[in-house]
């Protein structure tokens, strides 16, 4: 039987234990120390649902912690998808988007043909390690019985794709990995999401560096949905496909693992690192396919701003505001380094 996720599952605030990777983190940022006193209201919208509270606990950690500092401003949010974040924000609803992914190319352009500039982006958080609709990270998997000691980005977009942007090879058999005997001609059978999801869409930008054009045999998966409301993740039929499959390489998530598949360690290049998925790594962003959640404003070009909004800004990436982070606990904090080339956008 196939594991299954909830009809409708709550994900509730996971804080993050005194002297984990995160806490220590977020406890290094400067504290925010306010440039000028604002006021008003402050409209969010984006990254959330309607329906189900994924946001809104980080954003009213972020809203009282903000008042201490700013207490004439009041912050409103409407967070109803990723989808409406940037065409609020152009169209004068919002006065901030927060993504849950990377910005697309169609929502900046959208914005750039309302307002004549291209909008301004600028990293909030991390994703995390394994925490599902929480932009967990993406991994690559082989069967136990695969000796594949590792991969690099020029690989695997050989494995996924067929341009090769990267100047990897094209790989189709597991000999142009490096394996050798009986391992060097047996096919290489890849298992992914659907191409058209927005973990696909993640993939082929940035694996496949914008590429279209896919490994025919690419294997996708979408999430089905039963009678009852219950879902077989993607990310788990993919990783139960790999168990029976010797020859397969996959992308998915630890968190559907089983004891048949093993996670192989990404290197951005052959000189590597080479290393898995943890907390640690993706805050420090030195696993390749780290991942981290933005927010766009509205900054013309001479550098005018909402000050309200820069202000909130500023909060977020300080020590308070990378608290609240790992006091909601389901992303991870930026490092200290992002933040403050975060902050330098922002000043």
């Amino acid at each position: 039987m196939p594991r299954l996720t909830p009809a409708v599952q709550r994900i509730d605030p996971r804080p993050a234990l005194p002297g984990s990777i995160e806490a220590t983190v977020a406890a290094a940022m400067p504290p925010y120390v306010p440039q000028v006193h604002v006021q008003g209201t402050l409209r969010l919208w984006g990254h959330g649902n309607r329906k189900l509270p994924w946001m809104h606990n980080l954003i009213d950690l972020w809203s009282a912690s903000f008042a201490r500092f700013q207490p004439d401003v009041q912050i409103e949010y409407s967070m109803w998808g990723t989808s409406s974040g940037i065409p609020a924000l152009f169209n004068g609803r919002g006065d901030l988007a927060i993504l849950g992914e990377e910005i697309l190319p169609d929502a900046a352009r959208a914005f750039e043909r309302s307002k004549g500039y291209p909008p301004t982006g600028v990293e909030l958080m991390t994703g995390s390690l394994d925490i599902r609709n929480f932009d967990y990270a993406q991994q690559v998997f082989v069967h136990r019985d695969n000796p594949l000691a590792r991969i690099t980005l020029a690989e695997l977009d050989g494995v996924l794709g067929t341009e090769r942007r990267r100047g990897g090879p094209l790989v189709r058999r597991w000999g142009d990995l490096g394996l050798e005997g009986s391992w060097a001609d047996r096919p290489v059978t890849p298992y992914s999401w659907a191409i058209d999801d927005s973990f696909g869409f993640y993939l082929r930008n940035a694996v496949l560096l914008g590429s279209h054009r896919w490994n025919p045999a690419l294997r996708e998966f979408a999430h089905i949905v039963y009678p009852d409301g219950r879902i077989y993740d993607h990310g788990q039929q993919i990783l139960d496909a790999l168990a029976d499959d010797p020859t397969g390489i996959a992308v998915s998530n630890i968190r559907y693992a089983g004891p048949k598949v093993r996670p192989v360690p990404l290197g951005a290049t052959g000189a590597g690192p080479f290393v898995q998925a943890s907390k640690a790594t993706l805050i420090d962003q030195s696993y390749p396919l780290a991942r981290t959640l933005p927010a766009v404003i509205d900054v013309a070009p001479d550098g005018r701003a909402d000050s309200r909004v820069l202000e909130f800004l500023r909060f977020i990436l300080s020590r308070e505001g990378q608290q609240a982070v790992t006091q909601d606990g389901r992303y991870l904090p930026l490092s200290v380094a992002s933040a403050a080339r975060q902050r330098r956008i922002v000043r």
